[in-house]
Order: structure tokens, then sequence, then C-alpha cells
């Protein structure tokens, strides 16, 4: 019995907070701008900070794609959207708040 609630346990700590989480970070900017540029240097520095996690980064120039802009209704840029794990966190402007950022993306 104690090696089915030992089973039992350890699958639902496994649940609750997957080992390999993947954060998938959605980046949205407007062409080379200096507050695109800063963005993307913040958002590249906070992927660094959590090296125990594994992060799929997606840059998007609205210039270039302006139709992901638009279904996603990116109304200011630069915009990061953190798309997995749900719920979907947006943030608006150069990022440069890493910590909060950060913390609010790990939640």
């Amino acid at each position: 019995m104690d090696e089915l609630a030992n089973s039992v346990q350890e699958f639902e700590r496994a649940a609750i907070k997957p080992v390999n989480q993947v954060y998938v970070l959605q980046l949205y900017i407007a062409g080379s701008s200096p507050r695109s540029q800063k963005a993307v240097v913040n958002v590249q520095k906070i992927c660094k900070q959590f090296s125990k996690n594994n992060f799929e980064l997606q840059v998007i120039d609205i210039f270039q794609q302006p139709l992901l802009a638009k279904a996603e209704q990116i109304f200011a840029v630069p915009t990061l959207i953190r798309k997995f794990p749900y719920p979907k966190r947006l943030f608006i402007g150069d990022l440069a708040d890493t910590e909060t950022i950060k913390a609010t993306i790990d939640s």
C-alpha cells in the first residue's frame, strides 16, 4: 500500500509542476527602433536568468508581419506575450523591469 501512495504522490507532483516546462514567448517589436532593441535585449536577459527552464522566444516585427500583430490585437509595441503556460500574460513597453516580468512569467 505504501508503494501505491508514493506513486500517487509522485504523479501529483509531476502533474502540478512539469519537469521540463517550456515557456513560449512572443515579442512584438517595430523594426529596429531604440525601444524595440532595448526590449529584445531585456527579454534575452530574462530568458538567460531562467537557465533551468526552456524558452521558445519568437521576435515578431509588426512591419514585416502585420497580420500576426492584428491577430493578437497588438496596439502598442514593444509587447511581450507569454503564450504558454496558460494563462496568457501580456507586458507592454521596453520591458526594463526585468525582475517583475521574470516573476510574472514564472507564475
